[in-house]
């Protein structure tokens, strides 16, 4: 994983998350690595890791079983869609629609793009 300077790195690895989640590569129920295990695996210290889990976590898209592990929760993909909707109109929809109105872009021809 290449991290930018633009963003936290547990922001990053959180974004991580919501993509494999949104795109079915975690699946509801499915354990996930240890704090350790993703620390080594992305080369980041496992401080910055249980951030992210601790995130996860208090977002409810991850729980933990005390001696077991991290779990990808039932309702995962329904939160992370939530958000990263809310994210998406707040955040870049604003600079999208202010792009096309800069460019004189037909609504038209965003349309025949998707």
């Amino acid at each position: 994983m290449d991290f930018s300077t633009e963003r936290p790195i547990f922001l990053q690895i959180a974004d991580s998350f919501y993509e494999s989640i949104l795109s079915g590569a975690l699946k509801p129920g499915e354990r996930i690595p240890s704090v350790r295990e993703e620390g080594a695996e992305l080369g980041v210290n496992p401080n910055t890791v249980m951030r992210t889990y601790e995130r996860l976590t208090a977002d409810g898209v991850i729980y933990n079983q005390r001696g077991i592990g991290y779990f990808v929760a039932d309702d995962a993909r329904e939160k992370v869609l939530e958000a990263e909707r809310k994210r998406f109109m707040e955040a870049e929809l604003p600079a999208f629609v202010r792009r096309v109105k800069l460019l004189d872009i037909d609504p038209s021809v965003i349309k025949k793009a998707l």
